[in-house]
């Protein structure tokens, strides 16, 4: 219908599409019901997720940071108020992107990452 390429997914049933670039394996953790006693409740729930596996292309990583994705080779589109907008240029480098990654990934890090 969209035709969209499915490809096996490796640690969950849901396959992934071919077409993006950055595809996520991830499996429930929790779910929570968003105004469980009001007039939402049943319509609204708030899931939590652990990513299992990430598959990233490499035509988009940084140069010299293999676990980055350099956002000059990635420009998404993205939906704001029922717009779509792409990203500007930079406007100021990020503070939290001079800090090795190694020093704030969590302790599962490994398990996720492509085989």
């Amino acid at each position: 219908m969209a035709g969209l390429t499915a490809l096996p997914a490796e640690t969950v049933l849901a396959p992934r599409v071919a077409e993006c670039p950055v595809q996520l394996e991830a499996v429930l953790e929790d779910e929570h019901a968003y105004d469980a006693e009001g007039p939402m409740s049943g319509f609204i729930a708030i899931l939590a997720a652990r990513i299992t596996r990430v598959h990233v292309d490499r035509a988009i990583l940084m140069d010299g940071h293999p676990n980055r994705i350099d956002p000059d080779k990635r420009r998404p589109l993205i939906m704001s108020f029922l717009e779509y907008y792409g990203l500007g240029p930079k406007l100021h480098p990020s503070r939290l992107g001079g800090i090795p990654e190694e020093l704030y990934r969590t302790p599962d890090f490994e398990r996720a990452v492509e085989a």
